[in-house]
């Protein structure tokens, strides 16, 4: 029989943010400091590691497209038998624990174990990356909202969604789909005008990050740049290219 924690089982789902050390929170980095254990995944940035306490043990359970350190079940599990050995269970998890990461079923995992869970929101890759590329998701007379939809279902098939995402005329974000870019031109060529823009952000709030545009029409420069391997992110619509002239303007200030 072991001896008794010196404070409750508890679990706090932190969103690491896109890549980028600097764009955790405050809050987060405040869980980070007061963990002790932590379980991180592959698109977290190990310089958050750093500023947990010296000594605790810091689990990699981290999954890319087809290669997983372990199943979300097992992760479950996992986070859930590690709060109740050390106590205060950080789960850092890369963008927003709540946007495509599956944090809804660590949630439901601590609450049929009965543990106490706390969620800090993190900044999703799908509204930061394109910021940081200069595109605005929504801009006065060009759009007026955005989907953002995962490529990679259960079925491999694309979502049903993304038919009635070509078809709003929204701004669309996909995540997860740098293996499918011309099957999703080929979608949105079908419902949009042919010269609409389509963009890569790879390594989107990195050093080594880099837009690639082409249009729904012609994404064979998007493909080129997708075979490279490197994580990204798909925006499509008119506002890929609604800053571009004001982004040269800039360039060339910077460039005097």
């Amino acid at each position: 029989m072991g001896f008794p924690l010196p404070f409750p089982s508890r679990i706090t789902l932190v969103g690491a943010g896109p890549g980028d050390p600097e764009l955790l929170t405050l809050k987060g980095l405040r869980a980070i400091k007061g963990a002790d254990v932590i379980l991180y995944d592959a698109l977290v940035s190990e310089e958050l590691l750093q500023y947990a306490p010296v000594g605790i043990p810091r689990i990699f359970v981290g999954k890319r497209c087809g290669a997983h350190a372990m199943g979300q079940e097992a992760i479950n599990d996992l986070l859930v038998s590690s709060a109740r050995q050390y106590g205060h269970a950080v789960r850092l998890k890369g963008g927003d624990p709540f946007v495509f990461g599956r944090g809804g079923e660590e949630w439901m995992a601590a609450a049929a174990a009965g543990i106490p869970l706390v969620v800090v929101p993190g900044v999703s890759s799908a509204l930061a990356v394109p910021a940081l590329a200069g595109i605005p998701l929504t801009h006065r007379g060009v759009s007026r909202g955005f989907w953002v939809l995962t490529a990679t279902t259960k079925g491999h098939a694309l979502p049903e969604d993304m038919e009635r995402a070509a078809a709003s005329g929204a701004t669309v974000v996909i995540l997860m789909g740098t293996r499918k870019i011309a099957q999703i031109g080929e979608l949105f060529a079908r419902h949009r005008a042919k010269g609409t823009p389509m963009a890569l952000l790879q390594s989107g709030s990195l050093p080594a990050s880099e837009t690639t545009i082409g249009t729904v029409n012609d994404t064979l420069p998007l493909e080129q740049a997708a075979s490279s391997g490197s994580q990204g992110i798909l925006v499509i619509g008119e506002v890929v290219e609604v800053l571009g002239a004001t982004a040269g303007a800039m360039e060339g200030l910077e460039a005097r």
